[in-house]
């Protein structure tokens, strides 16, 4: 059984981000529907799970919401974890062609760039 507190953990994962509490614009649900401070998810979320319940424990659609940036929930056969997500970056803005890799010469997974390039 691993315990966590929700809190630190969600600390821990914005912290390695170079986050801070003082970044959060609200806490809720995925689609807005629902939205609090970050204070009140802060007395929400001060309690220890089982993260490796083999039940869901955390809202599913629970997101921590900062400019270009958010924290979503994942889960996968029963662990539940954070993910840090970003806004992506438009950099060059180079045009492309293609967004199908040629199924007979494909290996796999292809980015953009490798299928312009490879076929």
């Amino acid at each position: 059984m691993a315990k966590r507190n929700l809190l630190l953990e969600t600390l821990e994962k914005m912290e390695q981000h170079s986050k801070t509490k003082n970044d959060v614009l609200w806490v809720g649900s995925h689609d807005g529907k629902y939205c609090i401070t970050w204070d009140e998810f802060s007395l929400l979320s001060d309690k220890e799970y089982d993260r490796d319940s083999p039940r869901q424990i955390v809202a599913k659609d629970l997101v921590i919401a900062g400019n270009g940036w958010w924290l979503e929930r994942k889960e996968y056969q029963g662990t539940e974890w954070w993910v840090f997500l970003e806004l992506p970056q438009k950099r060059e803005g180079k045009t492309f062609q293609k967004i199908f890799c040629d199924e007979q010469k494909s290996k796999g997974w292809m980015s953009l760039e490798e299928i312009q390039t490879a076929f």
